[in-house]
């Protein structure tokens, strides 16, 4: 019998299909604001329970469909458990201090090496452990879980996981760091955005306004309040990426081998 070991999460097609949903449905909680009419009444805070609501039923949906697709199993599921706790652990540390958030990091590296199902799912459960450990439960939970599921799902679908190694893998993976920490921030700051009025003529959001001049106000507005903040979220991820990054990539997979998830087993027969 010979055993071949392969991704912890295979995304298969109900996986796809979860996550296309659980996609669809964040792309919706975040832009709608922008469609929307001037009396539309808009507020996140009204809308956050909702989306917290589909968010857990599409999660339990992603993992039921990799289950399904064959990828996820016991151990899977534990390492999930341990990476989310150590990346709740993380978050605190640098909170509040100029966007220096450890945790990005760890999230690039586990979903290179798991995967993009596995990321996704990874992501969101992690922000949302952190949420309960720093008291940070709000209306933005919701939005910050799928704002980190897409960041760690985006690493997961990088080219060459089988083959990049070296100094190749990790320009890459320094690179997709740097520029998904100003993704996600930029896509945050699209929830705070819209429900922060008064803050002036050039950056503020004006619902009903044509999309094309909010557009522009929302550029003005990333670039007056968070581009600070998501270039030290983006520094630290590259440095610990590059300093780590190499001997935590080595542990992870070490650790899938040895759990040999998704590890399909061949029968042959004994010669008479």
């Amino acid at each position: 019998m010979t055993a071949r070991s392969t991704r912890p999460v295979r995304l298969g097609p109900h996986a796809v299909a979860a996550l296309v949903l659980i996609s669809a449905a964040g792309l919706v909680g975040f832009g709608w604001p922008l469609l929307a009419g001037a009396d539309s009444g808009l507020a996140h805070a009204q809308d956050a329970p909702w989306l917290f609501a589909v968010l857990l039923v599409l999660l339990v949906g992603v993992v039921l469909a990799t289950i399904a697709d064959s990828g996820l199993d016991a151990k899977a599921v534990a390492m999930l458990g341990v990476l989310a706790a150590v990346g709740a652990a993380l978050r605190p540390l640098g909170a509040g201090t100029a966007g220096l958030e450890p945790m990005f990091f760890l999230m690039v590296l586990s979903g290179r090496v798991l995967g993009p199902g596995f990321g996704f799912v990874l992501g969101s459960v992690t922000m949302f452990a952190s949420a309960l450990l720093t008291g940070g439960v709000g209306p933005w939970m919701p939005f910050q879980m799928l704002s980190m599921g897409w960041f760690t799902l985006g690493a997961g679908l990088l080219p060459g996981p089988d083959r990049l190694r070296g100094r190749g893998e990790l320009l890459m993976l320094s690179g997709y760091g740097f520029a998904a920490a100003f993704a996600y921030g930029t896509v945050m700051n699209l929830y705070g955005w819209t429900i922060v009025p008064g803050l002036g003529s050039g950056i503020s959001f004006v619902p009903g306004d044509p999309l094309n001049e909010n557009l522009v106000r929302f550029l003005a507005y990333c670039t007056a309040t968070s581009i600070g903040w998501d270039l030290g979220r983006a520094v630290l991820t590259v440095a610990l990426t590059v300093t780590i990054g190499p001997t935590l990539l080595r542990a992870l997979r070490r650790a899938t081998r040895r759990a040999a998830f998704d590890a399909r087993a061949d029968f042959e027969a004994l010669p008479d």
